[in-house]
Parts: structure tokens; C-alpha cells; sequence
């Protein structure tokens, strides 16, 4: 019978950064080599602007009260809710 004396639990700890950068890698491989980052920023801006173009009066207010409480984000390049 082993006796061990050790009073609380052991540390146990798990270095995740190998594997963080193999998941980086295989949804790099993943999106192809004709994946343009670039353009793919370039079509969420234009559907962003689709998203909230030709809006009435009341949805204009309601957008600009929720870009105000930064609740949505604003226009403009890196555009990000404040919260």
C-alpha cells in the first residue's frame, strides 16, 4: 500500500498554446488559398450598409439612439459597439 501524505488536491495544468496554433492553421487550411481577407472585410462592409440603408424615419431614430448608446456601432472603418 502506498501512503501519501499530500493534504489538497494536485496542481494540474495544461499548456494550450500548441494547440491554439494548430486550430489557427486548420482554419487557415480550411478557408483555401483563394480566401482574400481583404475582400471578405470589403463584402461585410457593404452588407452592413445593406443592412441599414433605405430605413424610415423611426428606424433612422432607433438606429441613431442604438448607435448612441453604443449598442450598435457607428459607420466608419472598424466600427465596434462600445459595449
Amino acid at each position: 500500500m502506498n501512503q501519501d501524505n499530500t493534504t489538497g488536491p494536485i496542481p494540474f495544468t495544461i499548456d494550450l498554446t500548441f494547440e491554439e496554433a494548430r486550430r489557427r492553421a486548420e482554419v487557415v487550411a480550411a478557408l483555401g488559398p483563394d480566401w482574400d481577407p481583404v475582400a471578405a472585410l470589403r463584402g461585410e462592409d457593404e452588407a452592413y450598409a445593406l443592412l441599414y440603408s433605405d430605413l424610415d424615419a423611426e428606424q433612422q431614430r432607433t438606429y441613431d439612439l442604438l448607435v448612441a448608446a453604443g449598442v450598435l456601432p457607428g459607420e466608419g472603418p472598424g466600427r465596434e459597439a462600445a459595449h
